[in-house]
């Protein structure tokens, strides 16, 4: 028989070696040594001296070679697992209770009366998610008051200087069928309606306890067509639960983007690279200028644009009203503030970032310095597409890409973030995160500054996600589950 290897010599790599069996040796060690040529004896003397090196090389090679992996901090842990010890990487901190729809309102709705009220018509005001706050208010209301719902008014006029109506948005037949059971929609009034106009009650000013019932019932009774506006800190753990669940089914399972809004929104998502965190930025002149704050280092441009929005009665505070209301967490991060705490959480610089922002963001350097590998709508788009939409499909997108990310992270809690951390938390997707602006700015006003302060926002925002608090959503369409 023969034996065809590849012998290492000193001198280098060696060809294939025939090494033919010896014949009348009744030794078996004496065959193999007289059989053997002098380099095949050297390699069986030195083989681990190359085999050894050989092995932990290998997985190094591998390494190199193999393609890179997804950014870290996508990971989570299983159900039951521990997060590596020491682990800094914020999502995978193991949480004690997480957020989850709860289950009451998503069982059979209770049936309501067949005997209807009127006719209730929800006025919305504003952008798209302040929009849809009035319309999720407006269906809780709708079912208290046993009345059939009328597709709501949008009012965007004075707030995009355009016109589009809930149509332009969302899908109408599937918000219909969605809401069947909880509360009665329909697209038309009937004939002896149809030419009147709605009795106007604008709720939107009141503040404090005040009924619906006693507000809203005696005229619609008494007009059968009444046009609501919503108020904006109504009490909804005073309604029944009938009402209740008839906000949440329509607010978080009933409200779709239509077709030709969520194909583009889906193209936009496409377009982004993989895994990406999408990251809502607030930091524009009349948001600065209504949060009544000072800041210094910002550039003329931005301060005169704040000049500019601050109007009358938005004076800039000062003295121990100005700290107690920063400390208070009232005001906006900037963006080189919310590079230093994305840092601070070891996001890794080279992250695939969705800006969801609107125009008009100023300081944006101070990110994007930090940050580099940033998308929005409008670069990953064609510019004629941008152009055409109007400014509540635009925010739609931001929307929609937003609920559908690897992570979300807001720098303040307002409308959108609301609205996306709740259909997040729908879809279980517990990579969502609120900054705290409250801990920046007492820590801050303690001195701490570097790797100081990056540690204690550490601190602060694991011990927030732990214990669910990453996302807040303080109402009763959703119960903490211990984990």
């Amino acid at each position: 028989m023969v034996n065809i290897g590849t012998v290492y010599t000193p001198t280098g790599l060696m060809c294939c070696s025939r090494l033919p069996h010896a014949a009348g040796r009744s030794d078996p060690a004496a065959l193999r040594a007289a059989a053997m040529s002098p380099a095949a004896v050297w390699c069986a003397q030195h083989r681990l001296r190359f085999l050894l090196p050989a092995l932990f090389l290998a997985p190094v090679l591998y390494f190199l070679l193999s393609p890179p992996s997804s950014p870290p901090f996508f990971s989570l842990p299983s159900s039951g697992e521990l997060p590596p010890p020491g682990s800094w990487v914020i999502w995978a901190q193991r949480r004690l209770v997480e957020w989850r729809p709860c289950g009451w309102w998503r069982t059979a709705p209770t049936p309501a009366p067949t005997r209807r009220n009127g006719y209730l018509r929800i006025d919305c005001y504003g952008g798209l998610n302040q929009l849809r706050r009035d319309l999720c208010d407006g269906i809780g209301v709708a079912r208290l008051l046993n009345a059939t719902m009328v597709l709501p008014k949008f009012e965007v006029a004075a707030y995009w200087n355009e016109s589009s109506g809930f149509a332009d948005v969302f899908d109408v037949d599937y918000f219909i069928e969605q809401t069947r059971g909880y509360v009665e929609v329909v697209k038309d009034l009937p004939a002896e309606i149809v030419s009147k106009e709605p009795f106007k009650v604008d709720c939107s000013k009141r503040k404090g306890h005040f009924d619906y019932v006693e507000m809203v019932l005696p005229a619609l009774l008494d007009h059968q067509y009444v046009s609501l506006t919503p108020a904006m800190n109504q009490r909804r753990d005073r309604n029944p639960s009938y009402a209740k669940a008839s906000y949440c089914q329509g607010c978080y399972s009933a409200l779709r983007l239509n077709k030709n809004v969520e194909s583009k929104a889906v193209e936009l998502l496409q377009a982004i690279p993989k895994p990406f965190l999408s990251l809502h930025l607030r930091f524009e002149p009349d948001m600065v200028a209504y949060s009544r704050c000072a800041y210094t280092g910002l550039s003329s441009k931005s301060l005169d644009s704040i000049e500019a929005a601050r109007g009358e009665g938005r004076k800039i505070l000062t003295g121990d009203a100005a700290r107690l209301w920063r400390n208070r967490g009232k005001c906006p991060l900037t963006p080189s503030e919310t590079a230093f705490i994305l840092q601070a959480l070891h996001i890794p610089t080279n992250t695939n970032i969705y800006l969801a922002a609107g125009d008009g963001l100023m300081e944006l350097e101070g990110f994007t310095s930090v940050y580099k590998n940033i998308y929005t709508k409008s670069s990953l788009l064609t510019h004629e597409d941008f152009e055409k939409m109007h400014g509540n499909t635009k925010a739609a997108l931001d929307y929609y890409v937003s609920v559908n990310s690897d992570a979300y992270i807001a720098t303040f809690f307002g409308n959108m973030d609301k609205m996306v951390t709740a259909m997040r938390t729908m879809q279980g997707l517990q990579n969502t995160l609120v900054l705290s602006r409250r801990a920046f700015a007492n820590y801050t006003a303690s001195g701490l500054a570097g790797e100081q302060l990056a540690k204690a926002l550490w601190d602060a925002h694991r011990e927030g996600y732990i214990r669910g608090r990453g996302s807040a959503l303080p109402e009763h369409c959703f119960c903490e589950f211990k984990l």
